[in-house]
């Protein structure tokens, strides 16, 4: 292998890691009650986001909007987005990535009680690399299963 595809691969491998810092920072965002200031610059301007069970919505700010008025509601508290087993593809200024999806959450219902759900599914993006840095174009979540789940109770830890 010459110095130039060394450079190559190694440039590629970048890329890679740079895209899954992108998905962390994404989650995290999320993780944060859909932080709207977190997750707008983390999209392109004309970005596309849709799931199954939501959206779409288009554009940054739109997208912002989405998942910020997402997180005001309470429907989705203490979540842990878990963004797994990544597919990355990077094609020079452009790139794919498939991940797996496993979320739980705590939500709150209308009589203001808890529930607790997870959430099994998976995610396909698009993401351009603009001014040396990669941003999501597309997100589109396809939602498997949400189902809730009990807490084992108190003492049950204690055994």
């Amino acid at each position: 292998m010459n110095t130039e595809q060394t450079l190559e691969r190694l440039k590629r491998l970048e890329d890679i890691e740079a895209i899954r810092k992108l998905k962390y920072r994404y989650c995290q965002a999320c993780d944060d009650d859909h932080n709207p200031a977190k997750l707008g610059p983390l999209f392109t301007e004309h970005a596309t986001w849709a799931a199954s069970t939501m959206g779409p919505a288009y554009g940054r700010e739109g997208i912002q909007t989405l998942l910020g008025d997402l997180g005001q509601s309470g429907t989705i508290r203490n979540s842990a987005h878990n963004a797994i087993n990544p597919i990355i593809e990077v094609d020079g200024n452009e790139a794919t990535g498939e991940w797996r999806l496993i979320m739980i959450y705590t939500g709150i219902n209308p009589d203001e009680s808890l529930h607790y759900s997870r959430i099994v599914g998976w995610y396909k993006e698009l993401y351009r690399r603009i001014d040396g840095h990669w941003y999501i174009h597309d997100l589109y979540c396809e939602v498997e299963e949400a189902s809730p789940y009990k807490l084992a109770p108190e003492d049950a830890h204690m055994r």
